[in-house]
């Protein structure tokens, strides 16, 4: 059995399950992660079969809960998809964590055992279609419980295949964003014109280079995101940039057009003035506070992966700890 060093048992066993990759963590009942595993085994590998899911929980995690079978199991993301183990419908904003907990489904699996599984939150504003997040919103509520002062007003940008831009008020996710920076990158970069001129292997980032396509995108972004690509390739051919600098350039046009709009997203929902913050993997994280920086606007946070704090405070909140052994 895994012990804190306050010599806490495990609590719960919090699931982090993404399109491509399963995180599992033993965290005590005061949220301290006492141990950690990753595997490949995505809810995208799974094929929405409830075997291969049950097996891939084994494989990552059925020694814990071999020692631990009454522990308590709760898991966010792409798990609860339409194509997951099971689905967990939408959530609509404004949403509290407790409107989270409330509408978590729950799958059996083994002997007696059973997950709990989280929503995610779907946002439309009025006339227009609707956005979508899950797993996102576990990150949210993991932020506002590792610092509580951002419970009355903030901007959470999580960078990422589909970046996301929230907006916290009075302890709830609000309304947000999605960006498919990330996702658009590596089309073009695999499967585009501008990607033929770019070296493979991709050569270490060069932060000047990619803080001139910040800049053209903040200073001629009215030229439009389209016309700005195309020069990715008319300065590759006239060698005005290095062959190994598109890749950067290409980077900082394309995640400096979504500051542009996120930060006038952010204006628009009266968030000018509140704390802005970013959670994502560390270096991605970076790049973007580079590119605010280009805008002259100030990161309060940088995070990493928020998703175990947040799973944690949800169960706790809701009273799903194991308390007794």
């Amino acid at each position: 059995m895994v012990i804190s060093s306050s010599g806490q048992h495990a609590a719960l066993l919090a699931l982090d399950w993404g399109s491509s990759g399963l995180r599992a963590f033993l965290i005590d009942a005061q949220g301290q992660t006492l141990a950690s595993r990753s595997s490949a085994m995505g809810a995208s590998v799974m094929d929405g079969k409830p075997q291969a899911y049950a097996q891939a929980l084994e494989q990552i995690a059925g020694d814990w809960l071999q020692v631990q079978p009454q522990l308590p199991v709760l898991a966010c993301g792409m798990v609860g998809a339409k194509h997951g183990w099971r689905e967990a419908p939408y959530v609509d904003c404004p949403a509290s964590g407790a409107d989270l907990a409330a509408s978590s489904v729950e799958v059996a699996f083994g002997v007696g055992q059973h997950l709990r599984i989280l929503p995610g939150l779907r946002y439309q504003p009025q006339g227009m279609p609707p956005d979508v997040m899950r797993g996102e919103e576990t990150q949210l509520f993991g932020a506002l419980a590792l610092h509580p002062g951002l419970a009355e007003a903030a901007c959470v940008v999580m960078p990422g295949t589909h970046s996301k831009w929230a907006e916290l008020r009075d302890a709830k996710v609000r309304g947000f964003a999605t960006q498919m920076t990330g996702e658009l990158f590596a089309l073009l970069r695999q499967h585009s014109v501008l990607g033929r001129l770019m070296p493979e292997p991709v050569a270490a980032t060069d932060s000047s280079t990619f803080l001139a396509g910040v800049r053209a995108a903040r200073d001629a972004g009215h030229l439009g995101l389209g016309h700005q690509l195309f020069a990715v390739r008319t300065l590759g051919l006239t060698e005005q940039l290095p062959a190994s600098g598109l890749a950067d350039y290409m980077s900082g046009l394309l995640i400096g057009h979504e500051l542009r709009t996120g930060l006038a997203w952010r204006t628009a929902h009266g968030l000018g003035l509140a704390p802005l913050l970013l959670i994502g993997e560390p270096a991605l994280c970076a790049r973007y506070e580079q590119g605010l920086n280009a805008f002259d606007c100030g990161v309060a946070l940088r995070l990493d992966n928020t998703a175990p704090t947040g799973l944690w405070r949800l169960a706790q909140s809701a009273g799903w700890l194991q308390t007794s052994h």
